[in-house]
């Protein structure tokens, strides 16, 4: 999922002193208008030219590591660890009076953001301390997703933008527009949708874009559809809100009560308290609470593709897990990401899923060739199919691109084999997927910027003689089979596909 929110690429503090010293707990409270508020702590420490101390700023979590400067002026790097990653961010802080005045850059050529702190209690936004996990053991598989899953997820169009009255025009399209009969079931909502703190019983809340959960569940499921939402094993979310550290089986208990069916589960915060090798048994911790809440609820793992997940995610009752990182709207990210899938092939199967990150059909970055290309690449990796556009008002080309029934029974298939890239010659690859009853899928994909015309003969791909029948899935026609192999056309950055069969 993509979070820009204080996501900081680089960082040096620049302190100008003045009379007043940095020693303090510092809190920037940010209205997010939906009864939440986003803090940012600076928990500093000035000792003469030396200032040390921590900042936390919704998932992040960093150490000041070096100071220098003189009297007027300091400048402070502060870095984290995120995995193999180290991450730095910048801040801008001069002291007036009893105020922290915090400049903030979210990275180079950004706009420059004000913002105010204030004293704020020793200990207050203190990182919570670890917890330790359980020892490794097989969650049982909850026996749903025997198919990849389909459905709608709010991130990618909404971000933080998502609330009630949204998902339930949402829900009121798919049921109505032709998604719901493709195949489209499950409506998911990411991250912002919760309140400010728990309840006195330790109980998550929502906040005011989502008054009624339960309510909002019954509404989806009226309609014939299942609803999704989000956490993080981390205590917070990627975009600050209050995660499910030390509550997982309360929360999987609560999402079980308002009726939830689907659970995306990101790391996020959780890389503060816990190495990537620990990850399986954070996530273990939430795929027990889910076997315990008495629902079937889809559990989706989100984490990036780090620690080889698909080694080990079937291990926790996980249904699906992220391959890679976010996704974004352009040739380039999808290009890189889908084509990058083949060797993990083997993983994929009914029940378990490579997931490369959801569908950006329809955002307006990439053509119709393109967004071809990017369902064609999708169905043949077996891979969920998560629109992220907004499915209230959907030109023709693209809900055709969306609700292809040929393309989406290849997904579908219940065999669950995902392709592999079986030839490759310049820009120009082929995948074949097997299928059930014998058939195959063959897609050819043209990378290159100018339209090419391609020649594959059957031996190259794997077949000892051309096959009977062959029906191409964007045109919804069959096509003459040649002897010698596929013959054709593929517009730039394009793809055909192709449903083969000796019956």
């Amino acid at each position: 999922m993509k979070h820009s929110i204080l996501v900081l690429v680089s960082f040096a503090l620049s302190v100008r002193a003045s009379a007043a010293s940095l020693t303090g707990n510092w809190v920037v409270a940010q209205d997010m208008h939906d009864g939440t508020l986003r803090r940012t702590y600076l928990d500093l420490k000035q000792d003469g030219p030396q200032v040390t101390g921590h900042i936390r700023a919704t998932q992040f979590y960093y150490t000041v590591s070096e100071s220098s400067g003189g009297p007027d002026a300091f400048t402070l790097t502060a870095t984290m660890q995120d995995g193999k990653t180290e991450r730095k961010a910048t801040y801008e802080v001069k002291v007036e009076g009893d105020e922290l005045h915090v400049m903030t850059r979210r990275n180079a050529g950004a706009p420059v953001t004000a913002m105010v702190a204030h004293r704020a209690p020793d200990g207050e936004g203190a990182y919570p301390k670890r917890i330790d996990l359980p020892a490794l053991h097989k969650v049982p598989y909850n026996g749903l997703a025997k198919t990849p899953p389909m459905g709608w997820n709010s991130w990618n169009k909404f971000a933080g933008t998502v609330d009630d009255a949204a998902v339930r025009s949402i829900a009121d399209a798919v049921a109505t527009n032709g998604m719901k009969e493709a195949g489209y079931i499950y409506i998911n909502i990411d991250d912002t949708w919760q309140g400010d703190s728990r309840d006195a019983q330790g109980n998550i809340t929502t906040n005011r874009k989502f008054p009624d959960m339960k309510s909002l569940a019954d509404y989806v499921h009226g309609k014939g559809l299942k609803i999704g939402i989000y956490s993080s094993p981390g205590p917070n979310t990627c975009a600050g809100y209050e995660g499910s550290y030390g509550h997982e089986e309360q929360d999987a208990r609560t999402y079980a009560a308002w009726g939830i069916d689907y659970l995306k589960y990101d790391w996020c915060g959780a890389r503060n308290i816990y190495r990537d090798d620990e990850m399986q048994a954070a996530y273990q911790k939430m795929g027990d609470a889910l076997a315990k809440s008495g629902r079937a609820i889809v559990y989706s793992l989100c984490q990036y593709g780090r620690n080889d997940v698909w080694k080990w995610a079937p291990d926790v009752s996980g249904n699906l897990w992220r391959t890679t990182g976010d996704i974004r709207d352009t040739w380039d990210s999808m290009a890189k990401i889908g084509f990058d899938q083949d060797p993990l092939a083997s993983w994929a199967g009914p029940g378990h899923w490579n997931d490369p990150d959801m569908l950006e059909i329809g955002n307006g970055g990439m053509n119709d060739a393109e967004y071809r290309t990017h369902m064609s690449l999708w169905a043949m990796l077996a891979a969920p199919l998560l629109a992220g556009n907004d499915l209230r008002n959907v030109p023709k080309p693209t809900m055709d691109i969306l609700t292809n029934r040929d393309v989406i029974a290849i997904d579908q298939d219940p065999l669950g084999r995902q392709a592999r890239r079986i030839w490759q010659e310049g820009e120009t690859e082929v995948w074949i997927r097997d299928l059930t009853g014998g058939a195959q899928a063959v897609a050819v994909f043209n990378k290159g910027a100018r339209d090419a015309n391609v020649t594959v003969g059957w031996k190259d791909l794997g077949m000892n003689k051309a096959p009977k029948n062959a029906r191409d899935l964007w045109l919804h026609r069959d096509v003459p089979v040649v002897k010698e192999g596929f013959t054709g056309n593929v517009p730039a950055h394009g793809a055909v596909m192709l449903r083969v069969s000796s019956r």
